[in-house]
Order: C-alpha cells, then structure tokens, then sequence
C-alpha cells in the first residue's frame, strides 16, 4: 500500500487492525472497496475546494488582452512576478512592505504612505502603452488613509513631463470634460490618459481624466478600474460604472503619449513627481506621498474591458467580501 495516498493508507492500515480479526473473508473486498470509495470522495472535494480558491483571478487572468496580472501570492528574490502574457516583477520600494492575511486572492500588500513598486521601463516594454492602444487598469484596494492623489499604477512621470496613463483614487479636483475646468473632489477614483506627457495645454496640469461619483470606503475592499477606448475614459467601482454626468464617462479621443527611452517606468502606489529630484532613490525622510492602504491585486489590460467583463470579474472576486 505504499503507493498509495496517505489518506487510504491510513484507512487500510485501521480497516486490518478492527476489522480484519473479525471480519469473514468474503466481506473483506467490500469493505475496502467502501473506504476507497470514501477516500476517494474526500480527495475530490479537498482538490475541488483548492481549485476554488485558484479560480478566483481567472476572471483577471483569462480575459483577452491580459499584459500582466500580480495577486502578489509569490514573492520571488526582490519582488512579484506577474502573470499574463508578460511575466514581469514588481520591486518593492522604501523599505519592504508588510503582508497581511487579509486579501482577495490570498493574502495582500498593506502599503504604507511613501512606499511602492516598480519596474524599469527597459524592463517592462510590454507595458508601454501608446498611440492608439487601448488600456484597462483594475485594482483591488482597501483605502486607510485619507491624504489627496493617492496613486494606484500606470506609466506615469510628473516630474519630466512623461505622463502616459494612470490609476489614481483621492484627487482633490476633478474635471469637467464639457468645460475643461476643475472642481473640489474627495476620495473618489480616476482615470487618466496623456497625449502630450506634461500639463494639458492651456492648464497647469494634466486635466484629462475621468473622475467617479462614489466616495470610496475606509477598511473595505473595493474594485476600481478604469478604461480608454479613445471615445471616453471611464471608470468603474465595484464593477459598475461610476457615472457622474460631465465627469464620467470623460469624453476624450487623443492618443496617449510616447515617451520614448526615457519615458516613465511602470510604478505602483507611487509616481514620480516633481519633489523627487533623486528618484528613484528613496528619500530621507521618506516624503508621505501617494497610496496608502492594503493592495490585494492589479491587472492591466491592452483593450478596454465591457462592462459586463467588469461586472463578473466583481463577481467572481468580490461577490463575498
């Protein structure tokens, strides 16, 4: 029996000790034809119960256009490598960042305020979207702090004028598309595209991005997403949505900036901004910028997701959070 799984081992080895002494022997083959059966019973549903819990980013990992998609579940050397089409590492940045059991697929990253990840351009060329590409960005967050531009992912660099696309939560202003001109917000999620790399012309700064209507929660774990199909940029929470007339959907048709060699690396939770002239060395004291809160999962897509992709990938990840 030494080839066999240690459950039925165990069972043929108790079934001899009780039962063979008094069991006649033309009961005997029924017998452990009865455990294996069991046994076998049991296997099956502790092997259904672990595929389960891997099922859960296939709704990420299985849709077209997938680029990368990190559950952060496996740390290899310095870093966590994604899946997807590319399979590219993330390095942590400021220090290492504390896991917590909590999560979506597993456990998460809890990030504090002024840490991140990274991965240089040059090593991320798959990433660079552009021109005409299309782009979806989904994470799944819990927020804890409540500090302004709070930045999720994307190729974004504010201090050269090398902006692309991006994730963010927590802008303090949002803008009217219909207008171009901003207004207070709060703790809300947006999406941002750049055709020009530095401040949209006329404006001091980039202001073309689409800015949700729900003001996201403390301590719970939330979807947000955002899509460019050069019509609009749109942002969804939870797998809907966010509508917020003249905000959201953002009409917007421009291509997104090149950067070039030197464009922006592939950065999460932090971007480069302006008051970072060493980046990306860590500064001291380390400056209490961008995200802050636990970070269960992050996929990018080259295609803008449907709706009703969103709306299962919820679904399937979030239905019993």
């Amino acid at each position: 029996i030494l080839g066999l799984p240690k459950q039925l081992q165990w069972v043929i080895k108790r079934t001899r000790l009780y039962f063979l002494p008094v069991c006649p022997p033309k009961i005997m083959p029924r017998l452990f034809a009865c455990c294996l059966s069991l046994v076998t019973l049991a296997l099956v549903v502790s092997w259904t119960a672990a595929v389960d819990a891997q099922e859960k980013p296939n709704a990420a990992v299985d849709l077209p256009g997938l680029l990368c998609f990190w559950d952060f579940q496996q740390k290899a050397d310095d870093g966590y490598v994604s899946r997807g089409t590319y399979a590219y590492k993330l390095q942590p940045k400021n220090g290492p960042i504390t896991t917590s059991e909590e999560g979506v697929f597993g456990g998460s990253l809890q990030v504090r305020q002024g840490q991140w990840l990274m991965i240089p351009r040059a090593e991320c060329p798959g990433l660079n979207l552009h021109g005409q590409d299309e782009v979806t960005i989904v994470a799944w967050i819990q927020r804890k702090s409540d500090a302004d531009w709070q930045y999720i992912a994307g190729m974004w660099n504010e201090r050269d004028a090398k902006r692309q696309y991006a994730l963010f939560t927590c802008a303090a202003r949002q803008t009217n598309f219909e207008t171009m001109d901003r207004i207070p917000a709060k703790h809300q999620t947006h999406g941002y595209a750049s055709d020009v790399g530095g401040a949209t012309p006329g404006k001091p700064f980039c202001f073309s991005y689409a800015s949700g209507e729900t003001k996201l929660p403390k301590g719970k774990w939330t979807m947000i997403a955002y899509t460019y199909d050069h019509e609009f940029l749109r942002v969804y929470v939870d797998g809907k949505l966010d509508e917020k007339p003249g905000f959201n959907p953002f009409a917007w048709d421009k291509p997104i900036f090149e950067g070039g060699k030197d464009g922006a690396d592939f950065t999460v939770a932090r971007q480069c901004l302006p008051n970072w002239p060493h980046y990306p060395n860590a500064e001291k004291p380390m400056l209490r910028q961008g995200f802050g809160g636990k970070l269960a999962g992050l996929a990018v897509f080259k295609r803008a997701l449907s709706a009703n992709e969103l709306v299962k990938m919820h679904e399937v990840t979030l239905a019993d959070k």
